[in-house]
């Protein structure tokens, strides 16, 4: 695990990428929101991420996100992975925002759930943009339906969009790679917004490629390994903490 110290100097380096490529689009440093994803990392990590000012953490998976949710003090939490429908009720109520609704099955859950808590539940679409069966996300040309189909459902707020593109091409350039994907849910997220104007972020970009996502208009990047370092071998669980 690196330290604080070592953590403090990475942020310090993503915050100038982003800031970097906001200028070189004509954007602010503020308008992009950075994610720090701890997947797979201790929660005294995730805790140091707060102390140094990254105050929204991101998960994959809901177990992970919930165990290191009760050990992280002063965090805004994010479900960038994906959920299922038994998962749910680990999630409504908690004050996370889900970046991974992708089917109307999950969002007529969420909705039901969140109507049980009495409680209002924030939402981004997810979308397949390169078509990759490897990716979760709903088809490009079925994201305005689903869009207004979620919003319509009681206790759901849909705020935008999210997209996990696929793999570069072995050689090529991350950025390069994935714009053309980027500026797709740019493009979709703008064609919702005349209907829909709460439909407002775009959550893609993570750390190979955050500038390209930048300078498509992110408005939430998703960073792990810039900031964090490599990968454990697989997730955080609580009774790590008892070794």
């Amino acid at each position: 695990m690196i330290t604080p110290a070592e953590l403090e100097q990475r942020l310090v380096q993503v915050r100038s990428r982003i800031e970097a490529a906001a200028l070189a689009a004509g954007r602010r440093e503020h308008d992009v929101l950075l994610i720090g994803v701890t997947k797979t990392h201790p929660p005294e990590l995730g805790q140091a991420a707060v102390d140094a000012g990254i105050v929204d953490l991101g998960e994959n998976q809901v177990q992970e996100l919930v165990a290191k949710r009760e050990r992280v003090q002063g965090a805004r939490w994010h479900l960038v992975g994906q959920l299922q429908r038994n998962k749910v009720r680990d999630v409504v109520g908690r004050q996370v925002l889900v970046h991974s609704v992708d089917r109307r099955r999950l969002a007529d859950a969420l909705s039901r759930r969140a109507q049980q808590a009495e409680t209002l539940q924030r939402v981004l679409v997810q979308v397949n943009v390169g078509d990759d069966p490897a990716k979760g996300g709903c088809e490009v040309g079925g994201t305005l339906d689903l869009v207004a189909y979620a919003r319509d459902l009681p206790n759901l707020a849909v705020e935008g969009l999210m997209t996990m593109p696929p793999l570069p091409p072995a050689g090529a350039d991350p950025a390069e790679a994935t714009r053309p994907h980027f500026a797709t849910l740019r493009e979709l997220r703008d064609q919702a917004r005349e209907r829909f104007p709460e439909v407002v972020h775009l959550s893609m970009g993570m750390s190979a490629d955050l500038e390209a996502a930048v300078a498509e208009g992110a408005t939430m990047v998703r960073i792990g390994t810039a900031l964090f370092g490599a990968r454990e071998d697989g997730p955080w669980r609580p009774e790590e903490d008892a070794r």
